[in-house]
């Protein structure tokens, strides 16, 4: 399987997750110069960008390591654009989440992450 079809595979299940704990998915796969947002998502009052990763078993509290600053800087901008896009710049409560799909199956969520 290719690493395209291999990482929708792996947003498909983060996005059911979310769903079971009442998430709304407003958009996946947002593209623009400064990056990629994976899952933009409603969470309560939250406007929620999650970056999906397939990674190998970490144990969670390692988790917020996966996403290096340099990542970090890059999904802040895509957001910012993101915001500005849809007319949301007013937008006050965001957040950052890490899903992390390990190889056993399990499914670990980092809410907050950064």
């Amino acid at each position: 399987m290719d690493k395209r079809k291999k990482g929708r595979r792996g947003e498909e299940k983060a996005i059911a997750f979310l769903i079971k704990k009442d998430y709304i998915i407003l958009e996946r796969n947002f593209y623009c110069r400064e990056g990629e947002l994976d899952i933009i998502a409603r969470q309560d009052d939250y406007l929620v960008f999650v970056e999906v990763k397939m990674i190998g078993n970490y144990e969670p509290e390692n988790l917020e390591f996966i996403v290096d600053e340099g990542k970090q800087s890059r999904l802040r901008k895509a957001a910012q654009h993101y915001l500005q896009q849809k007319g949301l710049v007013e937008e006050t409560k965001l957040r950052f989440d890490i899903i992390a799909l390990l190889k056993d199956g399990r499914i670990l969520h980092l809410e907050n992450a950064f």
